[in-house]
Order: structure tokens, then sequence, then C-alpha cells
């Protein structure tokens, strides 16, 4: 029943991140990833409210969630769940599409959890060779797993794109001005008025876009925005402050919700932790 999470870099397939944990009372907040999560449910059964839908997933089924879609995660049942998960970015599945002499536009996955025994050995043989460090199969099985994902289960279009439409003017200059004031956000009626509607309106209309009302969408730019600082090697307590976060404590809190593992672990999988930083899960 005890928790354990491991998230690490691919050893050989560029901007692919690897997860591979047991949760039973960890439950992921709602958030979005600027790639796609793609993985495998090993033992138990996640439950995943996605766009207002709660979906389950079995061991043995597959989970595929497109980029910038808004997303949560807790366990199915009392033992909780388990499963590899790979993350890897629209531009390493773009590339591999465009190799496939698939149609030039983002992929989407249409249906969220898809019951697959090829696909879903694929992953979890290519998981368990990323996890031993063989970077020849670990790559080789990983292309071969992306391949066979966009051929079997994706189509042309980014989800990522829709949402933008939908949202109107309004929305896209509100969530502009939140990622240019990570720091120090404006509140919801001087917000509403830049944009120039009510707030209501907004609120009504940013939901409506992005899942999320803005004071959570900014809690989940700020913890993008932290990863990638933690990537370049900068201090946890130094992330907190330069993403708007209260201290190091409040972006641990946050951090763990969405990515499922502390700021520090994060960092040190990603080869960027400096001794001296605390650990641990």
């Amino acid at each position: 029943m005890r928790e354990q999470a491991r998230f690490w870099r691919h050893p050989a397939v560029p901007d692919v991140d690897l997860l591979k944990a047991r949760y039973v009372t960890h439950r992921f907040s709602r958030h979005a990833h600027e790639g796609y999560a793609i993985g495998v449910i090993v033992g138990g059964v996640e439950e995943f409210d996605h766009r207002g839908t709660l979906l389950r997933a079995g061991a043995g089924e597959v989970v595929l969630v497109n980029p910038e879609t808004m997303h949560t995660g807790h366990a199915g049942t009392p033992d909780g769940w388990a499963y590899r998960m790979l993350y890897p970015s629209v531009a390493t599945l773009s590339e591999v599409a465009a190799e496939l002499g698939l149609p030039r536009a983002t992929p989407s996955f249409p249906e969220q959890v898809v019951t697959d025994r090829a696909v879903a050995a694929l992953i979890s043989r290519a998981h368990q060779a990323a996890e031993r460090g063989d970077a020849l199969a670990a790559s080789t099985l990983t292309r071969e797993l992306f391949a066979g994902l966009l051929t079997r289960h994706a189509r042309p279009g980014g989800a990522a794109h829709r949402q933008g439409a939908a949202g109107g003017r309004a929305v896209r200059q509100a969530v502009a001005l939140l990622h240019e004031n990570l720091v120090d956000p404006p509140p919801l009626d001087e917000l509403a008025a830049r944009v120039g509607v009510s707030p209501f309106s907004l609120l009504r209309a940013f939901k409506a876009a992005t899942g999320l009302p803005p004071h959570a969408y900014l809690v989940s730019v700020r913890v993008g925005r932290a990863r990638r600082l933690l990537r370049a090697g900068v201090r946890p307590a130094l992330v907190a402050a330069e993403v708007g976060f209260t201290d190091q404590a409040h972006l641990t809190r946050h951090f763990k919700r969405v990515v499922g593992v502390p700021p520090a672990a994060y960092q040190r999988a990603a080869g960027t932790y400096k001794t001296g930083d605390s650990l641990g899960l």
C-alpha cells in the first residue's frame, strides 16, 4: 500500500520524461501538460476527470492525454493504482508523424482510454528498457511505440488550438496577461477590465475554454515554468520566488499535485540537482 514514484529523463530519446509510480491516496489536481501523457496501467484502477467526464483505466489499459488538456488523477479503488508513463513533447511526436508521412498537423488522440494489448505491451517494454538505462533498446522501442500509437490511435489536429479558438479574444488576452504576471497577477475585476469584459463573463468564458478558473490556471502555469527553471539548475527556493509561490513549501505542495514528485526529486531526475538541496517524496 506504500506510495512510490520515480521520475526521470529518457536515456536516449530527447524531450521525453518518464514516471513509474504507485499511488493510493495521492490526488493530482486539475492540470495540463505542455506535451503528451502516454502510459499503461499495470495494477489497480486510475480515475481522472477529462473535460468534465470521469474516465476509468484499469490494468492493461492505455491512457492517452493530449497537450494542454486539463485533467486530474486519483485512485479508482481503495488499493490505488500503479502505472508507467511517458511524457513526450509535441515536437517529438510531430517529428515521428512527419517521418511516417502523416498529415502535417499536431497529432491528437480522440480516445483517452483504449484497450490495445500490443501497444500496452510495447509501452511496458520501452519503459523497462529506459529504466535499465539500455539506450539502444529504449530508443528503438520508444520510437516503435510512438509510431504504433500514431498510426493506430491518432488523428491530425491539436487540442490546444481548438481550446484557443473556443475561448475567444478576451480569454486569449487574459491568458497572455497571466503568463506575463506570474508573480503579481491582477485580481479578477482588474483582469476583466483590461480585456474589456465583465468579471463574471470572463470567469465563465475562461472556465469553458481552459477547464479552470483563472487562479487555478495560474497555478498550472507556475508549475510549468518551475519545471523549466528546475531543469536549468535553479534551486527550488529560488524557483518558488521566481514563479510566484510564497515559499518552497508552497511550490512543493502544488508541484507534487501536478507532476507527482516534489521539485527536488524532479531536479535530480533532470541531472541538475545541487548538493545541499532537500530531497524526498
